[in-house]
């Protein structure tokens, strides 16, 4: 039989974070105690008004078609939510409500993308970035982002890389897997060189709510020149805690949303009806919920950061929002003889901890792990524990 499997899926491969979490969870199977640190998933319920605004879509009979582009009442409601928290002048004419941001990045990036274009993608960055122009036959171009200049990107390097096929650049603030914030001088450089140049910006922005210490979250479509070249993606996965959900939306100027909504028509059809009305109740009657959430993650997060300077052999800098620490862990790597990934399978392996090694997000992640605070607090305690006596070990 010949081979029926297109030549572009060699190009990618499977996720690296899912690879240890289903390591992770073959060891639990076999009665071994693991500390997830992999998953970038919070560990809280989903709050009870947004459960119960599903419900009473349900039996209110909501199980059909919305309109492809979504529910006008949530696309209201998001757009709402982006005038007043974001400061961008957006109606629902400029949004498309997603399957999840995954699908939003996808379809977004699939209508600008043609076989041969450049854009430019962090390093590290969550890989979706990098493996959706791969398929699409286009060329993604690192740039890095640096623990020395606390992960901020650097605005000569930028330009730098822009030639006549740059299409677009990909911004991730706050940062998976380092935790970062993107200044506002940063945006603001970063704005003038998008404008000069003439190119897109997609601005990932699903992490804004997580913010920790007055750390400030500035949406770069909001700066002068910006509104009509960017996609601000975002979703409701991380601050409402509905990852199961799938529910996303792009942000753009109408003419893109238009075509967008091509691809996505074809996909998917439309978001989930009911899932819809929750994300309506979740914008509209949130009260604290979010507001305590962040609380707990600061705790841990604050726990985690001066837990691991004490470890020999790690350091991090410090998260200013998401819910990662990225370790650098250099030093145990050079005593030990392993790499990053090796690592992470050692601390697997042997003492239950599950980590990503920071090479799943890009070349620039040797010698360092990331490790999600989306757990509980004892457990972040006993995961640290362990940490620290396998350093320990290893930095005999």
């Amino acid at each position: 039989m010949r081979d029926f499997i297109s030549s572009k899926m060699s190009t990618i491969g499977l996720s690296g974070i899912r690879k240890v979490n289903e390591k992770a969870l073959a060891m639990e199977r076999e009665g071994k105690t693991v500390i997830h640190f992999e998953i970038g998933r919070p560990d809280f319920d989903t709050p009870e008004y947004i459960k119960k605004a599903a419900k009473e879509s349900l039996d209110r009979g909501e199980v059909f078609y919305t309109s492809n582009l979504g529910d006008m009442g949530l696309r209201k409601q998001i757009a709402e939510k982006l005038n007043k928290e974001n400061h961008i002048p957006y109606t629902a004419e400029n949004i498309l409500v997603a399957v999840g941001l995954s699908e939003a990045v996808f379809d977004a990036l699939m209508t600008i993308l043609d076989p041969g274009d450049e854009i430019l993608v962090p390093d590290p960055v969550w890989m979706n970035y990098v493996n959706v122009p791969k398929l699409l036959g286009a060329v993604p171009v690192p740039y890095l982002l640096k623990e020395e200049n606390d992960y901020q990107m650097d605005l000569d390097e930028i330009r730098s890389k822009i030639t006549d096929k740059t299409k677009a650049l990909v911004m991730v603030t706050p940062n998976n897997p380092t935790g970062s914030v993107l200044s506002r001088e940063t945006l603001e450089g970063l704005a003038k060189i998008a404008v000069e140049k003439d190119i897109l910006v997609f601005a990932d922005e699903v992490y804004e709510r997580l913010l920790y210490h007055g750390a400030e979250h500035v949406s770069i479509a909001s700066l002068p020149g910006m509104v009509d070249r960017t996609f601000t993606l975002n979703g409701f996965s991380k601050a409402y805690s509905m990852t199961g959900w799938r529910l996303g939306y792009i942000a753009a100027p109408a003419e893109f949303i238009k075509e967008i909504n091509k691809l996505h028509q074809n996909a998917v059809t439309c978001a989930p009806s009911f899932v819809q009305k929750a994300g309506i109740a979740a914008l509209r009657d949130e009260k604290d919920e979010v507001r305590e959430m962040v609380k707990e993650y600061e705790r841990r997060r604050d726990y985690i950061v001066k837990t691991i300077e004490e470890i020999p052999g790690l350091s991090s800098a410090d998260p200013k929002g998401a819910f990662y620490l990225f370790i650098n862990c250099r030093e145990i790597c050079a005593k030990s003889g392993m790499n990053s990934q090796q690592l992470a399978e050692y601390l697997l392996d042997k003492y239950g901890i599950a980590l990503v090694a920071g090479t799943v997000f890009g070349d620039s992640g040797e010698g360092y792990m990331r490790m999600s605070f989306a757990n509980s607090y004892e457990n972040i305690v006993e995961g640290c524990r362990r940490l620290r006596e396998a350093a320990v070990e290893l930095m005999k």
